[in-house]
């Protein structure tokens, strides 16, 4: 027994469906952050040329390098958001997935090309830039403006619960570091340590690859569906053991999907209940998972009536109808199974376990209800086509 379901609300504070709300703020933080990384960019390139700073150079085309990263972001966020369909069941959140991956990648390009040109300046020292205090005041705006979109991206991120918009945001701050290091530098520089601009421009190179395979790689851990975090793994445990009917839990698996968080599990309950208790069940154990790890918005719960983890001990037994078929068979010498109202099947440890209920008043005495009791009994066990029956419980009303 399996139930679905997918969380995710329907609309925000101010009525607007989720997706759609979700995607207009992200857009805003973005092109906010575009144009800052545009004029940031152009400023830096222009001032590193002026004021010979090849630290400052390279900061700058990492901030025009955001402003591609940018437009992958406003790409991923539009189409990432959309409803799930009949193609694409589980939604689109894999599109943030992979542009967070395109993004952890151009960034680590692009610090190659940044450290490459460095080295080959720190290699013929007449290369070496010679950087002023034009290059110092416009690093330092850059820091104080890149570290205010960090915070402010950031913010909508943990919002919307978006790895694509965090990851744009260390983006963000990943500037912002890149330009102290272009100041050290370039204080060194104009020190008399001429060399230490192009080593500031090796230092933002690293870092800036190092974020980039950070993004890469986590991203690429959804691709193979890594499990959500081991603290929210838990607490989804603790919320299953904490529903009524549910006796131990088991093949509890989870995913990561962009923002989302899908989850399986197979619970153990009482195999004599009903399939409605059995669902209610099941439906209480959901929406106790949703209500306890905010980050989950899908469930299959599986409903076990006996621990299949290790083995399914009632694979290959027969179904109801040629089950009712063979002891039809059987019966048909026996007058009370004519009275027969209703059949309960208990599929059990690789054995059918058979319920039968008989109005009692059609039995004529209870010494005769007995007899045909033992007789239903006798003649459904341990008889040739009915050697996977393990008893017949006969009641009567």
């Amino acid at each position: 027994m399996g139930h679905d379901h997918h969380h995710l609300p329907d609309t925000d504070a101010n009525g607007n469906g989720y997706h759609d709300a979700r995607y207009k703020e992200a857009r805003k933080v973005t092109l906010i952050g575009s144009v800052v990384d545009l004029l940031l960019g152009v400023a830096k390139i222009v001032a590193g040329y002026i004021g010979s700073s090849q630290a400052l150079i390279a900061d700058g085309i990492h901030s025009l390098s955001d402003l591609a990263t940018d437009g992958v972001v406003l790409f991923a966020m539009k189409h990432g958001s959309r409803e799930a369909d009949e193609k694409h069941p589980y939604g689109h959140a894999r599109i943030e997935t992979l542009a967070t991956i395109t993004l952890g990648v151009a960034l680590i390009g692009i610090a190659t090309g940044i450290a490459w040109d460095a080295v080959l300046r720190l290699r013929h020292p007449e290369l070496l830039m010679h950087p002023g205090w034009l290059a110092l005041v416009v690093a330092s705006i850059s820091i104080v403006s890149k570290e205010a979109i960090y915070h402010y991206t950031l913010r909508v991120a943990k919002k919307w619960n978006s790895s694509l918009l965090r990851a744009n945001a260390w983006h963000s701050r990943s500037d912002a570091i890149s330009s102290v290091i272009v100041v050290i530098g370039v204080l060194g520089s104009m020190s008399g340590l001429h060399y230490l601009d192009a080593v500031a421009a090796i230092g933002v190179a690293l870092m800036v690859s190092w974020i980039g395979g950070k993004l890469a790689w986590r991203s690429a851990q959804e691709l193979i569906d890594t499990a959500m975090e081991p603290e929210q793994v838990e607490q989804i445990r603790r919320s299953i053991q904490l529903v009524d009917g549910v006796q131990a839990l088991h093949m509890l698996r989870t995913r990561r999907m962009g923002d989302s968080g899908l989850v399986d599990v197979h619970i153990l309950v009482d195999s004599r209940i009903s399939v409605s208790e059995g669902h209610r069940i099941s439906e209480t154990v959901r929406a106790q998972i949703m209500r306890d790890v905010s980050a989950v918005t899908d469930v299959m719960v599986h409903i076990d009536p006996e621990d299949d983890e290790q083995a399914a001990p009632s694979t290959g037994l027969p179904l109801r109808n040629e089950v009712l078929v063979r002891l039809r068979q059987r019966w048909t010498n026996i007058e009370a199974a004519h009275y027969i109202e209703e059949t309960v099947l208990h599929y059990l440890d690789g054995k059918i376990h058979v319920e039968v209920l008989l109005p009692l008043a059609r039995m004529g005495s209870m010494e005769a209800a007995q007899a045909a009791a033992r007789e239903l009994s006798r003649q459904a066990t341990g008889q040739p086509g009915t050697d996977h029956i393990a008893e017949v419980v006969v009641r009567f009303h």
